[in-house]
């Protein structure tokens, strides 16, 4: 494995920390948020490289409304395997619209050929996403379509979906 890299990046929701090294982007934090760099090698320096500028100029993109796709980045999340499937899953969710933990259970379980599979296992999974917005665990709601859980913190979640144009629920319905 080649050297790993941070970049800082500013975005309209705040500070993003991105690791990479010359080949793929492996990480992409809110500064501060839940599990901020979790997976940050102790021998990770300042600079840059193809991957990171290629994902800091995705995340330009994305919130100019451009919609790239996360397969124009090579992506190399650190990750159990239980935890790539779920990740694997999250890209299949297409911008603008959501889905719940529930859900993504049911679809592992397909997968598997199981009967069925813990949406708390998957909420685990989804949590310590370590390529935010890139791999859109944002996208991921309550079994009631409610905000939950979202390492960056839900001001964030909200805007990164209104920004979507996905639906919302409040407790008064759907926004």
């Amino acid at each position: 494995m080649s050297a790993s890299v941070l970049m800082r990046c500013e975005t309209p929701l705040g500070a993003c920390l991105l690791l990479g090294d010359s080949r793929a982007l492996r990480g992409l934090w809110f500064e501060g948020a839940a599990h901020y760099a979790r997976t940050l090698p102790p021998d990770a320096r300042e600079g840059s490289t193809p991957a990171l500028r290629d994902a800091a100029q995705w995340l330009g993109d994305y919130f100019a409304g451009l919609h790239p796709s996360p397969r124009a980045l090579t992506l190399a999340p650190e990750a159990s395997a239980f935890q790539a499937e779920v990740l694997a899953l999250l890209l299949e969710i297409p911008e603008g619209r959501t889905t719940t933990y529930g859900a993504l259970a049911v679809a592992l379980a397909q997968r598997r050929g199981l009967a069925r599979m813990s949406a708390q296992a998957v909420g685990g999974a989804v949590a310590r996403n370590p390529i935010s917005i890139v791999i859109p665990c944002h996208r991921v709601l309550g079994a009631d379509g409610s905000l939950t859980g979202y390492a960056g913190g839900l001001t964030r979640k909200r805007w990164l979906l209104e920004h979507e144009g996905a639906a919302l629920q409040t407790r008064a319905g759907w926004v």
